[in-house]
């Protein structure tokens, strides 16, 4: 039951992503040609390979990670305080401080990580992002031989789906529905490569992404019948 999970024990997290390379051009003869065939069946017949790859940065294999934010509960007296914190810059020291996160501080068998679709998305694509940067994989993202109920790890899309696996909620939407204010007044995820690349604001992305963590949080809060996260409770550092 989730309301038997201690908050302070869970990392909220969201990551943002674009493709590896600005435009389709940059990329080797033999990795135009791998993502060619990687998108062939999304593509079908209305896009060619370069016209696609605007959208590369939801594939580990071609895209890369520019933002991680993450935020956990601090609670001391009855005192309730979310800090909320990102790393972005070079991919490399982005993915070594996110891990030195987890092996610092989230590393014990209590500690849990948590996002939004972070199963099919999230989790998977930090893990190979950290495989293909030759990195040491933290222990919180390393599932190889562990049965599903030791994985530690929170969905809440799959929380929202209460069994129904079909079945799927954007944040925006449950959001909208919980009656929590939505973290979607600036810009989207198809949006995100255009801002790095064109605008270079990555400042605007972090803002973007740190809203989702505390948008997964307050949903958590939700699910558990507990009063949201007020604006003087939460602290970016």
């Amino acid at each position: 039951m989730i309301e038997k999970v201690k908050l302070d024990n869970i990392l909220f997290l969201d990551i943002e992503t674009v493709p590896e390379f600005e435009n389709f051009s940059l990329l080797d003869e033999e990795q135009q040609y791998l993502f060619d065939k990687k998108t062939i069946f999304a593509r079908k017949d209305e896009f060619s390979a370069s016209e696609f790859y605007e959208r590369a940065g939801i594939w580990a294999e071609f895209g890369k990670i520019i933002c991680i934010s993450v935020g956990y509960f601090v609670t001391k007296a009855d005192v309730r305080n979310f800090r909320v914190t990102s790393f972005y810059g070079d991919e490399v020291k982005i993915l070594k401080d996110f891990c030195n996160l987890l092996n610092t501080h989230f590393s014990q068998p209590h500690h849990l990580l948590c996002g939004h679709n972070s199963k099919e998305f999230d989790f998977p694509f930090l893990a190979r992002r950290i495989i293909i940067n030759q990195l040491q994989m933290p222990a919180k993202l390393n599932l190889f031989g562990k049965k599903p109920w030791e994985i530690p790890h929170l969905d809440t899309l799959e929380l929202w789906k209460f069994g129904d696996y079909k079945h799927f909620t954007s944040l925006r939407l449950l959001t909208k529905v919980l009656k929590i204010p939505s973290p979607k007044d600036d810009i989207d995820g198809s949006e995100v490569a255009h801002v790095y690349y064109v605008e270079k604001d990555i400042d605007r992305i972090i803002t973007y992404c740190e809203k989702d963590v505390i948008a997964v949080a307050q949903v958590i809060l939700r699910l558990r019948n507990e009063d949201l996260l007020i604006e003087e409770e939460i602290s970016v550092i």
